[in-house]
């Protein structure tokens, strides 16, 4: 038996650190919102007692700390499962860049493997084993769009934000997350309007939406990585109407609505850096079907 699960990537429409707590996390409130960006992972169910997975992407790892390998794990160790899956993921977000590649992976493993070994649970259960695994697996398992709060595990749903194009572009460089955390400066922050951007998605207002964006983490991976502020600024200036560094970075998105505008964008950022994508939000969430 096979499965075969899409998994979308993720951009940052708000991201906002609000304190350091004692268990070391931040506490963040965030506003994402899924694209038409996606991996594919093939679930073949085994009766050995193992688990694979099949990549040919060299960055991503085939044993215990891939996260949909993790994903199977919790899984089987949580429900006694006594059956393996081969896992295999084609990669088409990009690797290290802010869009939640390998989180939505482990949740499209988890939504796939509660099928393949007939386990009954609800997406909230879902979700809960995703924050075990990792902050964005979460909100990874419902998709759509959402307010994620805590350390991003506690998932508000949110409608669908104006229909409009992405462009993402990434420079060939990775961003340790964990680093742009620690460099962050807690207590000077210019903290984002998150209930602004929340109303002007309640209300289909694309302009509201373009004005509320904002990313505490952008200033200190800008600092560290100058191709990142410059791809940015070439962004504004090829004309989008928005531009945000999506979650610790390094991939740059820019919000569009005219076809023209989204081609001129594209075309032009295609001339210096190496992965740029033109993808429509999503803004459904993921059913159990």
């Amino acid at each position: 038996m096979k499965l075969l699960i899409k998994a979308p990537a993720k951009i940052n429409l708000t991201l906002d650190v609000l304190h350091k707590r004692p268990d070391g996390y931040h506490e963040v409130e965030m506003v994402m919102t899924t694209i038409d960006l996606a991996d594919r992972v093939e679930l073949t169910l085994l009766e050995s007692d193992q688990i694979k997975i099949l990549s040919h992407n060299r960055f991503v790892p085939d044993d215990q700390r891939n996260l949909a390998y993790q994903a199977a794990q919790l899984l089987k160790e949580r429900f006694g499962v006594k059956k393996g899956v081969t896992i295999a993921i084609e990669k088409n977000i990009p690797v290290a860049a802010g869009l939640a590649g390998g989180s939505s992976d482990a949740a499209a493993a988890l939504r796939g493997l509660n099928k393949l070994w007939d386990l009954g649970l609800s997406m909230d259960e879902l979700a809960a084993l995703g924050s075990e695994i990792g902050s964005d697996v979460s909100f990874c398992v419902y998709g759509g769009t959402a307010l994620a709060s805590g350390r991003g595990e506690k998932i508000q749903e949110l409608p669908a934000p104006p229909t409009c194009w992405v462009i993402l572009a990434k420079p060939f460089i990775g961003v340790s997350t964990a680093d742009i955390y620690r460099r962050l400066d807690v207590a000077n922050l210019q903290h984002p309007d998150t209930k602004s951007m929340i109303q002007g998605i309640a209300e289909n207002d694309y302009q509201e939406v373009c004005r509320n964006m904002g990313n505490v983490l952008e200033e200190v991976t800008l600092n560290l990585h100058h191709d990142v502020a410059q791809i940015k600024d070439q962004m504004k200036r090829f004309g989008a109407d928005s531009v945000l560094m999506s979650g610790s970075g390094p991939t740059v998105f820019g919000l569009v609505q005219h076809d023209s505008r989204m081609h001129r964008i594209y075309n032009g950022l295609r001339g210096f850096c190496d992965q740029v994508f033109a993808v429509r939000l999503l803004g459904e969430r993921h059913t159990l079907d």
